[in-house]
């Protein structure tokens, strides 16, 4: 079994952590006095910090608020890298350094006010997944406790942070996650221990070995790389692969292309809605709606329609669109709250054939039935298939969550097929790998209907992406392990022309 060892190492090779490591070493070589050094933190760790804490208070995901934090306060280069390193990678490994704090503070982290764990946690990561130096991981988080939770907890965060620097990361682990039981590997590899128990239910259900639980737990503390989606159409992938120095194509999707580095937002047509940020997996669930052949007549005007029920924030929306205007269709992109309705209009703003609406997606099937050739359930969920992209989830998801989720899914299913005409086909994602919200969805409302029947949703990403390894169908899996995708879902329902429900 590969080991938090190695998966440190990676991380520090990635040039987030090297630039971060440098911005450390070039903070120990200022001018200032080691009088006035031990008193300052510095803006890198205070935002860090300030994320943790918008996070924990507000419910805040990181990626939406560490980046307008860096532009307002005007922090970039290697201070940029060493702040995006300690948010993200102490939102990962929380559950890994929680274990080891509780341990060097002798007593458990639940008794500890939550700024100064949050502190704890930082330094933590400074001293046991980065390459920052002991000394200055632990003077420059004892300035920064001394700065934001006082002269007092910062006595307590130096000697605990002493202790966890006096012994070596690798008996760490071995000290506070012995084995390989689903407890130790909570610890050992920063997931909630039913996380891990539904992750590996996830594999063997996709015919995968349950051994590879412990590379998809570690493919889930890698941070991912940038992908765009380049909107067919609106914009063409080679010239955009011209214009970005080290990007490449994307590995599966003929649409994405992959980063090597920089703002995606000052690439060539992001900021006009021809390409656009958005992860390889969610982009080949799309196209393989958008293949599958339908035998559905035009509406009265003519036009295919299309429907995507759950559209906010208009990621799908935005590659669906654009490949319905290329086949003179149309898409309407219907969103329950408001506010991610106005993301979604953003997210089409080139489209014209894009139509956003606000609604209950619950209810489109019975105010619109039999009427859309082509529609799209990217259901809520718990997001257990993004936690590389999302880290905080993890944490903040319960067992009791999945229950009341699959209630949503199931609804959301069966309205998209009601509002399918017959003929139309009904893609049913994820961003969960979750059997209770992925498979046993779908088998619940199908055992509930005859006019439904399964497609070979394997078969139709093969089409757009040939020799992508997947599992047995009918459903489709990805996995951050295997494709480099977030673990997206598919199904893909027919809804057959005879209607008719069973009993």
């Amino acid at each position: 079994m590969s080991g938090p060892g190695r998966d440190d190492g990676r991380r520090d090779a990635r040039g987030r952590q090297r630039g971060a490591a440098r911005a450390e070493n070039r903070g120990a070589r200022s001018a200032q006095a080691p009088a006035r050094r031990a008193r300052t933190t510095d803006h890198a760790r205070e935002a860090a910090f300030d994320v943790l804490r918008q996070v924990a208070d507000s419910d805040a995901y990181a990626n939406l608020v560490l980046p307008p934090l860096l532009r307002a306060r005007r922090i970039t280069g290697r201070d940029a890298a060493l702040a995006t390193e300690l948010a993200y990678g102490t939102l990962r490994l929380r559950g890994r350094y929680d274990a080891v704090l509780a341990v060097a503070a002798d007593r458990p982290v639940g008794e500890l006010d939550p700024p100064l764990l949050d502190v704890l946690r930082l330094g933590a990561h400074q001293l046991l997944g980065m390459r920052i130096p002991a000394h200055a991981a632990v003077s420059q988080t004892v300035a920064l406790a001394r700065a934001r939770v006082g002269a007092g907890p910062a006595q307590l965060v130096n000697a605990v942070l002493r202790r966890v620097a006096a012994t070596p990361a690798d008996q760490w682990w071995d000290r506070v996650a012995p084995g390989e039981e689903v407890e130790s590997l909570a610890v050992r590899y920063s997931h909630p221990a039913w996380v891990v128990r539904a992750l590996r239910q996830a594999l063997m259900a996709d015919g995968r070995p349950a051994e590879e639980l412990v590379a998809l737990l570690e493919a889930d503390n890698a941070p991912p790389a940038v992908t765009l989606v380049v909107r067919p159409g609106l914009a063409d992938r080679e010239e955009l692969l011209g214009s970005l120095p080290g990007a490449e194509p994307g590995r599966w999707a003929p649409t994405a292309v992959r980063l090597a580095g920089g703002d995606p937002a000052s690439v060539p047509g992001v900021a006009q809605g021809r390409v656009a940020v958005q992860d390889e997996g969610s982009q080949l669930v799309a196209l393989a709606l958008a293949a599958v052949p339908v035998e559905v007549a035009a509406d009265e005007s003519g036009e295919e329609a299309w429907l995507d029920v759950c559209a906010g924030p208009g990621g799908k929306a935005g590659l669906l669109g654009a490949l319905a205007a290329q086949r003179g269709a149309s898409l309407v992109a219907n969103e329950l709250q408001p506010h991610r309705a106005d993301l979604v209009r953003r997210a089409v703003a080139a489209l014209d054939s894009v139509e956003v609406r606000v609604g209950d997606g619950r209810e489109v099937g019975r105010v619109e039935p039999d009427r859309y050739a082509r529609v799209l359930v990217d259901a809520p969920c718990t997001g257990l298939g993004a936690l590389r992209r999302r880290p905080e989830s993890r944490w903040r998801r319960r067992p009791a969550d999945v229950p009341a989720l699959g209630d949503l899914q199931r609804s959301l299913l069966e309205s998209a097929l009601d509002a399918t005409a017959p003929g139309g086909v009904v893609a049913y994602v994820t961003c969960s790998p979750h059997v209770a919200e992925t498979r046993v969805v779908v088998a619940d409302v199908v055992a509930g209907r005859e006019d439904v029947e399964l497609l070979d949703a394997p078969a139709a990403l093969h089409a757009v992406a040939p020799g992508l390894p997947l599992g047995p169908g009918p459903h489709a899996q990805l996995w951050p392990h295997v494709h480099g995708t977030d673990a997206m879902h598919l199904t893909l329902l027919r809804r057959r022309p005879a209607s008719g429900r069973a009993d």
